[in-house]
């Protein structure tokens, strides 16, 4: 959820005062940790994942589930061996936006090792159980992005009603006692959020039209004492109503961190990254009920997007421009809105909307135009949460007000530099994956971007393409059953001069392109994954990688059985979850073929994804019958690698004292 910081958190008319001084001072602390850490070389590759789990209750004698507000309750529990010893902690713990959810991370990163592979499941299984034990009767832990009736009356255990005229999102569906209540910076983020936009945030999704929808659909939000303010939106002919921070946020997802060894590679790795944000978000959709309604789409960006849209009317371009500096396209949630690389310069298509007196600053000090642009556009926006002992900082020490503004740019992928005062290096982070239901999936998803990263830095691939398309992308990924009917902009040729010639590589030919020829072109994910007679598909540069590595046997296994998940979802062969959800209420006696997922309905659905991921049932549709042969034990392979290593060494030392 970004920088957690303990405080007086300030209100939003004490915030918006110290707008200027957080720009200023962020921009004097990047400038800073740049200029010492620039130079800085040969950081260990690291990667983790993250997972944000939600928390149920189960009424099995209505037939209905609720969203249990337990995290205020076992969070602490979970933290204890993290807060004494966090270097010997397997796992560890964070709080996030909603009661209702808890986020995890392994104790550690993963690191170069193939076999680390084989720890990621282990290790997510071992999460889903830690908060499971906390849990009381009839409570589970569960992986998925949207809780299906999030917003509905009585949602959640214990229920709360929403209070619009005195909370702190205004929301007729989402009710404060909702929001984590044990860190003032949730709070805070809604109201100002809120408050700095002069309404509440909105979105309307478009619901999925089946036979018995009515026609019009208009929702009669009278039932929820909504007074259609003017000021307000409302609901609008065959859509959803959305309208609190907590519809958006309140969704869980999958993300990925990467520590480069420089901050070349980093900003490489950020650029080659970007393109793959539309495939991975289709190939992971599992967000297709709102509010208890089916909707026409399968994933959460947009809504999340729409959920922390803190722009005034004039940054959205509904008034003139008297008060604001700019005309802000986008939400502050978004997808990558430029590459940072100079390489990478000729592909930013779209107008970057840049804070002048930041790119000056950042220019002036050494750091070059790309990179100084995208911390220039970040710091367009506004701090939204401020905490009163953290307004006057250190700027050589200190990277708050830096990270103030940087972790609050929701987009698809973040340039994270190094803390002050440590180690941890230049980190990218991969954000648009949906949560799956099981950790066989989750894993999947996780090992499948890591060896795609470093198939890219390995063989000097170049996925790039025009930013534009990028944005296209992300809009077609979230269609319903995207990855069966869309297409995506994507790059014809991966290779480059610097691109060796394996038997993978050399069978697709160098770039090479007649001149005013596109680069790119569409393609399904299909095409994309597992490639066809005109592309070579990520899947099977990806096996040449391997081929070319030295994999132990369990790893390999396990490997090869998350590619063909990957694999047969691309290719239609297995559901994502979004379409098996979609696929389990519409065939469920319950439905009505109306949109309306009820109470009952989303009982079982709940209940038969409790089942599927602790392996109690198996789900054909999505998941192929195997299992993998992780383990949080590694120590037998890692020495034997270790040992093997040492042999290289050994004989490399004879050989050089021979010559």
């Amino acid at each position: 959820m970004g920088l957690l910081t303990l405080g007086r958190p300030l209100n939003w008319e004490e915030t918006k005062n110290y707008a200027s001084l957080i720009r200023e001072h962020g921009i004097e602390q990047f400038i800073h940790i740049h200029n010492k850490l620039k130079d800085r070389r040969n950081d260990c590759l690291k990667w983790g994942d993250e997972v944000e789990f939600l928390m149920v209750h189960f009424d099995h004698e209505n037939k209905r589930v609720q969203l249990a507000l337990r995290s205020h309750e076992i969070l602490s529990t979970l933290m204890e061996p993290q807060d004494q010893n966090p270097a010997d902690c397997v796992t560890l713990w964070h709080p996030e936006y909603a009661d209702y959810m808890i986020e995890a991370t392994p104790g550690q990163p993963y690191g170069h090792l193939p076999v680390h592979f084989n720890m990621v499941e282990a290790n997510m299984r071992l999460r889903r159980q830690q908060g499971q034990q906390l849990l009381g009767k009839d409570e589970y832990v569960l992986s998925t992005s949207n809780f299906p009736r999030n917003g509905c009356p009585d949602f959640t255990w214990p229920t709360h009603k929403p209070t619009p005229t005195t909370s702190a999102s205004a929301s007729i569906f989402f009710p404060d006692e909702v929001i984590f209540p044990n860190h003032p910076r949730f709070q805070t983020l809604t109201r100002n959020i809120r408050l700095r936009r002069q309404s509440k945030v909105a979105i309307h999704l478009p619901i999925f039209i089946d036979k018995n929808t009515p026609r019009p659909f208009i929702e009669d939000l009278s039932i929820y004492d909504h007074d259609g303010n003017s000021n307000e939106s409302t609901a609008i002919e065959d859509h959803i109503y959305l309208d609190a921070m907590g519809l958006g946020m309140g969704c869980c997802c999958l993300q990925v961190t990467f520590q480069a060894q420089s901050i070349d590679e980093a900003r490489f790795l950020y650029d080659q990254l970007t393109p793959l944000t539309p495939v991975m978000l289709a190939l992971s959709a599992s967000s297709p009920i709102w509010r208890g309604y089916l909707a026409d789409i399968d994933c959460r960006w947009n809504a999340l997007c729409a959920m922390v849209d803190d722009r005034t009317p004039e940054e959205r371009g509904l008034e003139p421009l008297k008060h604001e500096r700019f005309r802000l396209p986008k939400s502050r949630y978004s997808s990558v809105d430029c590459y940072i690389s100079p390489d990478s310069a000729i592909y930013n298509d779209t107008e970057i909307v840049q804070d002048a007196d930041a790119f000056h600053k950042l220019t002036e000090h050494g750091i070059d135009h790309i990179l100084a642009q995208h911390i220039a556009h970040l710091f367009v926006r506004d701090s939204v949460a401020l905490f009163e002992e953290q307004l006057h900082l250190d700027d050589t020490k200190d990277t708050d007000h830096f990270e103030n503004i940087n972790s609050t740019n929701w987009q698809s992928m973040r340039f994270k530099p190094p803390p002050s005062n440590s180690d941890i290096g230049w980190r990218v982070e991969f954000r648009p994956t949906e949560l799956q239901m099981t950790d066989f999936e989750n894993a999947a998803l996780v090992t499948f971007i890591v060896l795609l990263t470093r198939a890219i830095m390995t063989y000097n691939l170049n996925l790039l393409i025009p930013i534009s398309n990028v944005d296209e992308n992300m809009q077609s990924a979230q269609h319903r059953d995207a990855v069966l009917h869309q297409r995506f902009h994507f790059r014809k040729c991966l290779s480059t001069m610097k691109t060796p010639d394996t038997p993978c590589m050399t069978s697709v030919q160098k770039s090479a392109f007649q001149e005013n020829e596109c680069e790119h072109r569409l393609m399904t994910i299909n095409e994309i994954i597992n490639g066809s007679n005109e592309f070579v598909g990520l899947l099977k540069i990806i096996q040449d990688y391997l081929s070319n590595i030295e994999v132990d046997a369990d790893t390999r296994c396990t490997i090869n059985q998350y590619l063909s998940l990957i694999s047969r979802r691309a290719a239609g062969t297995l559901m994502t979850n979004a379409a098996w959800m979609r696929y389990f209420v519409t065939n469920h006696p319950a439905y009505k073929h109306d949109s309306v997922v009820n109470d009952e309905i989303t009982y079982d659905l709940l209940w038969k994804m409790k089942k599927i991921s602790i392996d109690e049932e198996e789900c054909p549709k999505v998941l192929p019958r195997m299992s993998s042969k992780t383990t949080l034990d590694i120590s037998a392979a890692v020495e034997k690698e270790n040992n093997e290593l040492e042999v290289k060494r050994s004989l490399m030392t004879q050989h050089n004292h021979h010559e």
